[in-house]
């Protein structure tokens, strides 16, 4: 396998030793880069793509924390150290809900673990560092600039979410890093807001409190064990307190339903939703996965009712090979 590609942060966003009160270069060491191979059929495959990658963050004996979506039905990954050292990993799991995804080296990594921080102890306006595989070249010197909901078009939604600016530009697993020099969270989107009649890249970041309760369950079994919330396969957004539907996923529920791109979600279960969040709140309080979803959609002009069974989306998604 080759080494990492040579690119560079701009010197003005690297994080300098001297600013933090810890040992910035031997934290940044326990970031890796990840590379993982998707089978083409995979159910994934069409939106993520069959190559994908990233980093992640070793938090264990050879237990490395990343972004769910870089391993989401993989079979085979690799981690990268920065001095070109390649090691197999086999991904373990992969939480829907929160996101997270773990690896397991299958060789040494010879890799310190990153201490675990809490993110509900994060505060607006903190120093932080946004590591990535490669050390300070690598890595982000930012700030965290919100905390807050946040709601993905892939049925997904975090109640507090951690925003931070200036954004790393491969985001994707990088990890964040307190004043403490401990990790709590793990990038997973660049976005764009607006400030100051401006537009600025933030990127998004999964807390690492969440990690917590589910740790454990990804280790043992690859998932959480408990049932999984109903999905429908839509893709969706918010528009003038509207939930538009601007893509469907192939062979999902909603596309054996027959809905369309375009369609206008009016109400679950009979009751208004105006907002993603209020969408999929009420879309996860009828039951688990499997159940059935009624919804009131608005269609060219047209207004109809129509039940769509959900499932557990993992059902779709090819499990983790140990080679």
């Amino acid at each position: 396998m080759s080494t990492l590609t040579e690119w560079r942060v701009p010197p003005a966003h690297q994080p300098r030793t001297n600013d933090y009160g810890f040992d910035l270069d031997r934290a940044l060491s326990s970031i890796v880069g990840l590379h993982s191979i998707i089978p083409p059929d995979a159910f994934s495959a069409e939106t993520l793509g069959t190559e994908r990658a990233g980093n992640g963050v070793v938090i264990d004996d050879g237990l490395v924390l990343t972004i769910g979506y870089l391993i989401t039905e993989a079979e085979s990954v690799w981690l990268h150290r920065a001095d070109g050292l390649v090691v197999e990993g086999h991904a373990l799991g992969f939480d829907s809900v929160t996101g997270f995804g773990l690896v397991q080296a299958l060789g040494s990594l010879d890799i310190a673990p990153l201490p675990i921080g809490s993110s509900a102890a994060s505060r607006i306006g903190d120093r932080v560092v946004l590591g990535g595989a490669g050390g300070r070249t690598r890595s982000v010197a930012s700030r965290i600039v919100a905390k807050q909901e946040f709601a993905g078009y892939w049925e997904y939604l975090l109640d507090e979410a951690i925003f931070t600016h200036p954004a790393h530009p491969n985001w994707g697993g990088t990890g964040l890093i307190n004043q403490r020099g401990e990790l709590i969270g793990i990038g997973s989107l660049q976005l764009e807001r607006e400030r100051e009649g401006k537009a600025e890249h933030v990127n998004m970041i999964v807390p690492i409190d969440l990690l917590k309760p589910v740790l454990d369950d990804l280790r043992k079994f690859g998932r959480v064990n408990k049932p999984a919330r109903p999905w429908l396969g839509l893709y969706s957004t918010e528009i003038d307190n509207r939930i538009v539907v601007i893509g469907i996923s192939t062979n999902g529920p909603a596309a054996r339903a027959e809905l369309k791109t375009g369609d206008v979600i009016l109400a679950v279960d009979g009751e208004k939703v105006t907002s993603q969040t209020g969408f999929y709140r009420k879309l996860w309080s009828l039951g688990s996965a499997g159940v059935d979803v009624p919804l009131t959609v608005h269609h060219e002009g047209v207004t109809f009712d129509v039940t769509v069974t959900s499932t557990d989306r993992a059902r779709l998604l090819k499990a983790p090979r140990l080679h």
